[in-house]
């Protein structure tokens, strides 16, 4: 009868923690279109830029992003990648900066990337999504294309 019992209650407690993973993993803070506050960001090296949308996939360990906005000499941006958070490198398309990117996660709100050109760390960004979710944070320090200082701290807002 106790056996019963135990075998029961390890069945309810698996039963329960099915649904509250595929809910946890769905509902990713960074999921969703973010827009560029540049009145909240901060450009202490390099130009600002005019504007940024970002639109970010997650699923699971795998995240998308892609990126549309205007630089800071009014040319259209479009960037776009697909990687997964293993620290490995994956390709990233239509960034002058970089030709590569490496993402980890730190914690649910929280990721590390690395881009690179040609295998080198040009750039790394500490991306934080706040506890509300309404706030994306990007961190990023490094040198760009012209091998010029950045050192630039993005906000945006969701959508």
């Amino acid at each position: 009868m106790q056996r019963l019992i135990r075998m029961i209650t390890l069945a309810a407690a698996v039963v329960i923690a099915i649904p509250t993973h595929a809910w946890a993993q769905g509902a990713d803070p960074l999921n969703g279109t973010w827009h560029l506050n540049a009145g909240k960001s901060q450009f202490t090296a390099g130009p600002a830029l005019k504007s940024q949308t970002r639109t970010y996939q997650v699923s699971g360990e795998s995240v998308k992003q892609v990126l549309d906005g205007i630089d800071s000499q009014g040319k259209p941006v479009h960037i776009e990648f697909t990687a997964r958070y293993d620290g490995k490198d994956y390709p990233t398309t239509g960034n002058p900066d970089a030709d590569a990117i490496a993402v980890k996660r730190l914690d649910k709100y929280s990721a590390r990337s690395e881009l690179k050109k040609d295998g080198k760390v040009v750039q790394t960004t500490l991306r934080h999504v706040s506890k509300d979710g309404k706030t994306l944070t990007l961190k990023t320090k490094g040198t760009d294309a012209k091998g010029e200082k950045i050192d630039n701290v993005l906000v945006f807002d969701k959508q």
